[in-house]
């Protein structure tokens, strides 16, 4: 059975689903939530702590995700810049179906989102420094790889194999530079402006259909139902992850 912050948690992420952060009521989550209200704001204080917490909660869901898609991607028997391909995807995804990671990677927040706290507990100042929060997703992916370790009974990747200690700068600055090409089709998506949009989100702030897939899969803890939805799932980012790909895959060539 969920604690009470993991239910108002739950029901502040619903609620910003449906209308902007601005519009939600701390007498409506807490109703949703099952609790009473002086319950909601002895666990978070304020709307606003409880805006700083459910943004913490998010982007740490988002980053153990793409440790969790390049596990996965080893165990597809991916080399390391299949991998870094995977974790790129798995932020592209993410970044166009749940709006506070997107305004988290962009550094863009809005009436839609709440405001990131100065500190989240486990991922300190990530959410509102996207610099940050790229060598974060950088680090988790190449921790990923290394504690996948090889699939059973299979050679070692083509790609440059698991990283040794010696090996782990080269891995990282890779990484980071696949991962910073990823984000830049974030921050400006190829085919984005349409005819009668308002940007990425559309002219009521909604990210459209696909929000209901992160949501389901948010505060799962592994992220595992969201990385696996991401194998092949998402046409339109064939062509960022393969440069991703090969970016990382020339880079490793070098060492």
């Amino acid at each position: 059975m969920p604690t009470a912050r993991e239910s108002l948690l739950r029901a502040a992420h619903a609620a910003l689903r449906a209308r902007p952060w601005t519009a939600v009521r701390m007498v409506d989550v807490a109703a949703s939530a099952g609790v009473s209200r002086q319950t909601l704001y002895n666990e978070f204080g304020s709307k606003e702590g409880l805006g700083a917490a459910l943004v913490g909660r998010l982007v740490d869901d988002f980053l153990d995700g793409a440790a969790h898609a390049v596990t996965e991607a080893v165990g597809r028997g991916a080399d390391p810049a299949g991998c870094c391909a995977a974790a790129a995807r798995w932020m592209l995804r993410t970044a166009r179906e749940e709006p506070v990671v997107r305004a988290a990677l962009t550094g863009c927040w809005g009436a839609r989102t709440p405001l990131p706290a100065a500190r989240p507990v486990r991922s300190p100042g990530a959410a509102g420094q996207p610099a940050l929060l790229t060598a974060l997703l950088r680090d988790r992916a190449v921790s990923g790889l290394e504690a996948a370790g090889p699939p059973p009974g299979a050679p070692p990747p083509a790609g440059g194999g698991l990283p040794g200690e010696a090996e782990r700068p080269g891995l990282e600055f890779a990484y980071e530079v696949g991962l910073r090409l990823a984000l830049s089709y974030v921050v400006a998506p190829p085919g984005a402006v349409r005819d009668g949009a308002d940007g990425p989100e559309g002219p009521d702030g909604g990210t459209g259909a696909g929000d209901a897939a992160v949501a389901d899969g948010a505060f799962r803890g592994d992220g595992a139902d969201g990385a696996a939805a991401t194998e092949g799932a998402d046409v339109p980012d064939g062509e960022p992850c393969g440069r991703v790909d090969e970016t990382v895959r020339a880079l490793l060539g070098r060492r």
